[in-house]
């Protein structure tokens, strides 16, 4: 059994951990929040020792904090930001909707470790103290919401981003190696008109490359910070410079825009940058699915259904059928979508219904927005590397799809008359015969010479605009 030791709060004593860094305002929240056993994502507790960290410096800058204790802050808070003290933030998700339990925790880890690197007792709150130290010009009203903003974008800047360049980059070299590769289209799930295989992974490339863009506006939407509102807002016991100085170093250690809020009410009250940026990333997974859901189909059978490309085989399929191979790579990517898509629904609701001066939802925002983005990042990465890399097209089988397409008749029609092909189109249908076949059988009656024909039904001369 774990030893103990009592520390005190406003509310009275509480029995904590004997090495647990944090104190009895977490210890309370872990009793209070024994509800999903998720703590806040990684990104958010390393988020909030930056903001400690930038806090600290300030505070020791402008006076508000004894530059010794300053000093003793920002190592402890520098090692929050890198993760040495992931174990200590045991605070559940689904906690108070301000976030103050995180903010809290932050506090008394950060204040304890303090004690630690002064050689004093855990909990003794000598030399620094959680709230008069380390939350000196805060409030978790300003910090949570700053926390979600820099968690997500340094998500998004270091792993979304790079994982969807990598995996355009995979789907352009596609693109260029299956130039030359004919195959027929499809509209409606039905035939339609040949198409160069390169031009479909031209399309997904292009897609993700759009997916692209649409990381760096949700990074965008995220630029402002609201610390410096404290409880509501108004900057109550914040110095007018604190915040612009904290958000600078805050800024430079991330290496991405971050500003003050423009207006602190707003920053606040209302969580709209956030919706605007799920709402990209939403996009995103709408793109992947497509991307993911056609190379499924196109490499589906690979006897009985299309067939046109081959797949890497990454795992078996069945565990009763031998030798079946499965789209595993595209079905976990269509997972990933669906599960951005319930975090879309997620963030919309809670956004919509902030009241007055706060949010209260910040917690599983936070939480649904980060786990959106590193799913993103993590499926696009080895979707890349174990799929799209590994495609190979069925040129035999491209060009057998293509002389069986009714759709070859378009090429005729400017010819032939419309109406006389889809005469041939439904004489296909009936008698099993190809169009080529039908048409060469009735060369004399549509009035055209084979070598007309067989120029007409050029698959290659169907992929381009022609004058």
């Amino acid at each position: 059994m774990s030893n103990f030791r009592t520390e005190r709060d406003t509310m009275g004593e509480m029995e904590v951990p004997e090495e647990a860094l944090y104190g009895a305002s977490t210890q309370r929240a872990v009793l209070n929040f024994p509800i999903s056993g998720e703590s806040s994502s990684s990104g958010l507790i390393h988020a909030y020792g930056l903001i400690k960290w930038a806090a600290a410096r300030v505070n020791g800058e402008l006076g508000h904090v004894d530059k010794e204790l300053t000093a003793q802050i920002e190592v402890a808070a520098q090692e929050v930001y890198e993760g040495k003290l992931d174990d200590h933030f045991p605070v559940d998700v689904y906690q108070t909707g301000s976030g103050t339990s995180t903010n809290m925790n932050a506090n008394e880890v950060i204040a304890n470790r303090c004690s630690q690197i002064a050689g004093k007792p855990i909990g003794s709150k000598d030399p620094v103290h959680p709230n008069d130290h380390v939350n000196q010009g805060q409030s978790s009203n300003d910090t949570f919401p700053t926390a979600m903003h820099i968690a997500a974008g340094v998500a998004i800047k270091e792993n979304l981003v790079p994982s969807l360049e990598k995996l355009q980059a995979s789907l352009k070299k596609k693109s260029d190696e299956f130039h030359d590769v004919l195959k027929i289209g499809r509209t409606h799930l039905m035939d339609a008109t040949p198409v160069r295989l390169g031009q479909e992974f031209g399309g997904y490339a292009k897609q993700i490359e759009r997916s692209i863009d649409r990381a760096h506006k949700s990074l965008k939407a995220i630029h402002e910070l609201a610390l410096g509102g404290t409880a509501v807002g108004t900057g109550l016991n914040c110095h007018p410079d604190f915040p612009g100085k904290a958000i600078a170093f805050i800024a430079e250690k991330t290496g991405i825009e971050f500003r003050e809020a423009e207006n602190h009410f707003e920053a606040q009250a209302a969580k709209d940058s956030l919706v605007e940026c799920h709402g990209q990333l939403n996009t995103i997974a709408t793109s992947l699915f497509k991307v993911a859901n056609d190379i499924r189909l196109l490499g589906s059978g690979p006897r009985c259904s299309i067939g046109e490309i081959s797949l890497p085989a990454t795992q078996p399929g069945s565990s009763i059928m031998p030798g079946k191979v499965n789209p595993v790579m595209s079905e976990a990517v269509t997972m990933v979508a669906a599960r951005v898509f319930g975090n879309q629904s997620t963030i919309t609701w809670c956004g919509a219904n902030g009241h007055f001066e706060l949010n209260v939802f910040m917690p599983v925002m936070s939480k649904a927005i980060m786990e959106s983005i590193e799913l993103l990042g993590s499926v696009s990465d080895v979707f890349s590397s174990r799929c799209v890399d590994g495609i190979t097209a069925n040129t035999e089988r491209c060009n057998e799809l293509i002389e069986y397409s009714l759709s070859m008749v378009t090429s005729l029609a400017p010819i032939i008359g419309y109406e006389v092909a889809a005469k041939i189109a439904k004489e296909s249908v009936s008698s099993g015969k190809t169009v080529r076949t039908l048409c060469l059988e009735q060369l004399s009656e549509l009035k055209i010479t084979e070598e007309e024909l067989n120029a007409a039904l050029e698959p290659s001369s169907m992929t381009e605009p022609k004058a």
